[in-house]
């Protein structure tokens, strides 16, 4: 099995649909899923912060990244929920 871990649950993570500690049977399910999960938790989130991700053997580590100072300069730093405008 292969799985996709979060390494931390931040705030957002908490409040989202996406499952931590995911099983996959083969490794590019598995890859497919973390890098689906990472580029909508940086395009999605706060951008407080942002993930990247580390293969070790079977596991797949999300984990946070310095902040997205990108995301947050254009955003003004708005979670991106519909509700700052």
């Amino acid at each position: 099995m292969y799985t996709v871990n979060i390494d931390r649950e931040c705030g957002c993570f908490k409040r989202s649909d996406l499952e931590n500690n995911a099983s996959f049977e083969n490794n590019d399910d598995a890859l497919i899923k973390a890098q689906s999960m990472i580029n909508h938790m940086n395009d999605k989130f706060c951008g407080k912060h942002g993930f990247g991700l580390t293969e070790n053997g079977k596991e797949f580590n999300i984990s946070m990244n310095a902040p997205q100072q990108q995301q947050q300069a254009t955003s003004g730093g708005c979670c991106g929920g519909g509700h700052c405008s």
